[in-house]
């Protein structure tokens, strides 16, 4: 079945209500706004922006890491609410949101930080012509219990995927949005963590990269995106 997404605040449970109703995710694979700080000057004004994607379009700055760790227990609190027993979480991250997120998964029931995700970034070649990769975003893989024993004859798990940030085109076709990921790193993440027919559930749809690839691999996907043209690109994409 087609993908869904609603415009809502994954931070208020009526916005779960309204995308779920009543029905409970099998996996939530999601790209929450990453611990990015408001930059400020000795004397506390805030700086200038600079001339960077990053810091186009829907970016969120926070003040600091403990507000950071508050949003993300708003918001993860209802996810897991929304979530089968023992479904597993995946969560995109930088490198300054590792620990609050690990944080606050474990206080929800999440001890086991199965293992982190890498994405490879293909940046420009230099005069050498080597390719130069760059890891600036990982996805956290939290479960609530510990994997069982591996066997010989187990699938290998994929930890990590090189790629650049629009390879398969599809950020340009709907907007380019600056968390866009492309298909080819998140399909091994759907893959592993969830199963065709399952409910992928994302609450923060941005470019709807993610319930886009659950689709295209045969899951069911309900996602929440707080900005209004976003959350319309997103439901033109997955139709």
């Amino acid at each position: 079945m087609p993908g869904r997404c609603l415009q809502g605040d994954a931070t208020t449970d009526t916005a779960w209500a309204r995308l779920l109703e009543g029905r409970r995710g099998d996996a939530l694979i999601t790209d929450p706004p990453y611990c990015l700080l408001v930059r400020r000057r000795k004397g506390g004004d805030e700086r200038d922006k600079k001339d960077r994607k990053i810091d186009r379009g829907p970016v969120r700055r926070f003040e600091d890491v403990r507000e950071y760790r508050e949003f993300t227990k708003q918001w993860l609190s209802l996810a897991v609410k929304h979530l089968k027993p023992g479904a597993p979480l995946v969560v995109w991250t930088n490198l300054l949101g590792r620990e609050p997120i690990t944080t606050v998964a474990r206080s929800l029931g999440y001890p086991h930080l199965v293992g982190e995700f890498v994405w490879g970034k293909r940046t420009r070649e230099g005069n050498s012509g080597e390719e130069l990769l760059r890891v600036v975003e990982t996805a956290l893989v939290f479960s609530t219990t510990l994997p069982g024993p591996l066997t010989p004859d187990a699938p290998a798990i994929p930890w990590s995927a090189v790629a650049g940030y629009d390879d398969d085109g599809e950020a340009q076709r709907w907007g380019s949005h600056p968390n866009h990921k492309p298909f080819g790193v998140l399909e091994p993440l759907v893959r592993t963590w969830s199963k065709p027919g399952q409910l992928v559930i994302d609450a923060f749809g941005g470019s709807g990269s993610i319930p886009a690839a659950a689709v295209k691999l045969g899951r069911d996907a309900a996602c929440l995106e707080l900005e209004p043209d976003w959350a319309t690109r997103i439901q033109e994409r997955l139709a």
